[in-house]
């Protein structure tokens, strides 16, 4: 009997499902759903300056820190970066540029992921700082510095610059989206080797239509591309292409973290220690935010206020911050590179190129602390938006067509289910991440791969202990009228 040699099944591709297919390929699908975004964005932005300044009555402190969390994580988790594929910010951008288009490119300096590390860690501090979830109006102001900011920036600059170096909200897509199980890729290698036109991301003129299809904004050329970083879902490379020759298929989530190829327009994972550095805030970031909501920070402020003689909460955020993003993360991650180094008895990467190259093993273990954090919060807050576009209508709308607000609607699920759930997402990104730093350990020392792997092993141990320990403290029920 022989094995069989037969062609291996083709992945699934929405691209091929009924209905979804037909919907992804037609070129006004990404405006079709950044629509309904930016009507709702204008109704928070709208509440959140004229509306009740109590957070859990207004639609932008309700909606932005409960629901757009908790939904994002579960589209990250079951599909992929759909939120960038729906993003409003671009929609006001896409309009713009038929009256303007921009001609400079991005500094050459800044083509990085530095810049967006530092306003991601940024945007976490000012989170706590200035408590935007119980702030409708700072909120609110928020909205509209990030469709400014974004505005402003693709007007002067080529591409999607702003997507691919400075959007906070958009590099932690990027970065979750590194274990989605689905990927815009290529279906067939043979049309792009026989293409000479790159439509896919030089864009092409459709007489059909009398349209301009763009390519890729963000530079990955889609033969040479591999993996979800720096990809926004925006299918434009899908509508140039001539042959259809691009979907949006499975794959094995969190494959890429162990592979290595040159990738088209980001390079090597292990020459990137800015995207290395980018992972370490994203996973660091994680444990800090769901930190800062539980319990035992007070006793922690406290002490840090009395270390410092002084009551302003500022200095002591920052300390507190500094410590956790990169005091913490630069001892725990220096001592487990020279360790792993050790283990296997060379240098066979310096210790910076060590922890670059082993810092992507952080993603899943991170991912599953933002995802138990925000779903807990979902899911114990989920029902919190019916009351408030109850009162929405009725206060200020002057359309009482919903009846009286029904503030004591909350959780979707029993209280029971929500810390068994934490540990499922915990335990599954604890064992996503071991998996990644095995396969790396085994490319590094394939004799004795448990020599190199053991130290990262206890690291991300670690990591997992504390979220469960974190995830085990009562814990702020923010923005609503729920307690945790």
């Amino acid at each position: 009997m022989t094995g069989y040699t037969g062609t291996p099944p083709r992945p699934l591709d929405l691209m091929d499902l009924p209905g979804v297919g037909r919907f992804l390929r037609w070129p006004h699908a990404r405006t079709v759903l950044q629509i309904p975004l930016l009507m709702i964005a204008a109704l928070m932005v709208f509440d959140g300056l004229l509306g009740p300044q109590l957070a859990p009555k207004n639609l932008a402190t309700v909606l932005t820190w409960v629901h757009y969390r908790g939904l994002v994580v579960l589209a990250l988790l079951l599909v992929g970066n759909l939120f960038c594929m729906a993003c409003p910010f671009m929609l006001l951008r896409n309009l713009s540029r038929r009256f303007h288009t921009p001609a400079r490119m991005w500094p050459h300096r800044l083509r990085g992921k530095w810049l967006a590390a530092v306003l991601f860690a940024l945007m976490l501090f000012a989170y706590e700082l200035f408590d935007l979830w119980a702030e409708p109006r700072l909120t609110a102001w928020l909205i509209i510095a990030y469709f400014s900011v974004a505005l402003l920036v693709d007007s002067v600059f080529r591409g999607a610059a702003f997507c691919k170096y400075l959007c906070p909200l958009g590099q932690f897509n990027f970065v979750s989206s590194l274990i989605s199980p689905f990927e815009v890729r290529t279906s067939d290698s043979e049309p792009c080797v026989q293409c000479s036109t790159k439509d896919c991301i030089r864009g092409r003129a459709d007489s059909a239509v009398g349209q301009t299809r763009r390519g890729c904004e963000l530079w990955l050329y889609q033969p040479r591309k591999q993996g979800n970083m720096d990809c926004t879902f925006c299918l434009d490379c899908a509508h140039a292409c001539p042959y259809d020759n691009v979907g949006v298929s499975m794959r094995l989530p969190g494959e890429e973290l162990w592979v290595d190829p040159w990738r088209s327009g980001i390079g090597r994972f292990s020459r990137r220690p800015d995207l290395a550095a980018l992972v370490v805030l994203f996973t660091f970031g994680a444990l800090l935010n769901a930190f800062a909501m539980v319990t035992p920070v007070y006793a922690l402020e406290d002490w840090l206020a009395g270390l410092l003689g002084t009551q302003s909460e500022l200095p002591v955020l920052a300390l507190m911050f500094l410590m956790g993003l990169v005091v913490v993360p630069a001892v725990l991650l220096g001592l487990t590179g020279w360790l792993s180094q050790q283990a296997r008895g060379g240098d066979r990467h310096n210790l910076g190129a060590e922890i670059t190259r082993y810092a992507f093993a952080l993603v899943p273990v991170g991912f599953g602390v933002w995802l138990a954090h925000y779903t807990f919060h979902f899911l114990t807050g989920f029902w919190t938006f019916v009351p408030v576009v109850q009162s929405f209508v009725a206060d200020i709308l002057g359309l009482p067509l919903l009846g009286t607000p029904r503030w004591e609607l909350g959780p979707l699920v029993p209280a029971g289910w929500l810390f068994p759930l934490e540990l499922g997402f915990l335990g599954l990104g604890w064992f996503g991440s071991l998996l990644v730093a095995y396969r790396l350990a085994a490319l590094d020392a394939p004799r004795h791969p448990w020599r190199a792997f053991i130290p990262w092993a206890g690291l991300l141990s670690l990591l997992f202990v504390a979220a469960i320990w974190l995830m085990g403290q009562p814990m702020e029920m923010r923005g609503t009228f729920l307690v945790g």
